[in-house]
């Protein structure tokens, strides 16, 4: 009987143990640079740039759970207003992905699609915040592709679409901020 007890004890441990290094987190910081495609409410916004850092958990082999939080600024000129402004898209963003890899290479596609839950600050040459819409949701979707070029790491390159419609008040005046832009960016990914 001592005998089955050690037997099951150490298959119990060989499969925890193969569990463990199956990498089911992961953790990604992507820098990209923002085209918008169109304008902002009033202003002619020009490409932009931000980051992101997020946060997955494997719940298959190939699909995975996201949360994060990133910050994408865009400038341009206001024609309401007559003068250079700053609108920075602050949030927290959230949805599911797919890895799968292509063949037997480092190389796998992934897809991403989800929901974003910011806000839209508006600031004047200064610094100073002009406007803030308050947080509210939005969506994107992304593809690109997973290369692992080291064991537990991974450069991202993504492509993204990312939509957020908001309403803020300047100057007594309501207006309907329609943020939507295409987002290229390479992120760098740590799995454990």
């Amino acid at each position: 009987m001592k005998k089955y007890g050690a037997l099951l004890t150490t298959a119990i441990l060989l499969i925890s143990f193969s569990v463990k290094a199956q990498e089911k987190w992961s953790v990604e910081f992507r820098p990209g640079l923002n085209f918008p495609t169109s304008d902002v409410g009033n202003t002619d916004t020009k490409i932009g740039f931000g980051f992101e850092l997020t946060g997955a958990y494997k719940i298959m082999p190939h699909l995975a759970a996201y949360a994060g939080w990133g910050l994408n600024e865009f400038r341009g000129e206001d024609s309401f207003l007559a003068e250079d402004i700053t609108v920075k898209e602050t949030g927290y963003t959230f949805g599911f992905q797919i890895i799968h890899p292509i063949g037997t290479s480092s190389l796998s596609y992934l897809a991403r699609a989800g929901a974003i839950y910011n806000h839209i600050e508006i600031e004047n040459n200064t610094g100073d915040i002009s406007a803030d819409s308050g947080h509210g949701f939005g969506w994107q979707v992304a593809a690109g592709i997973d290369y692992e070029f080291a064991p537990n790491l991974s450069l991202r390159p993504m492509l993204r679409y990312r939509s957020l419609s908001r309403d803020v008040e300047i100057e007594n005046v309501s207006t309907d901020l329609k943020l939507n832009y295409i987002s290229f960016g390479i992120g760098l990914a740590f799995e454990f």
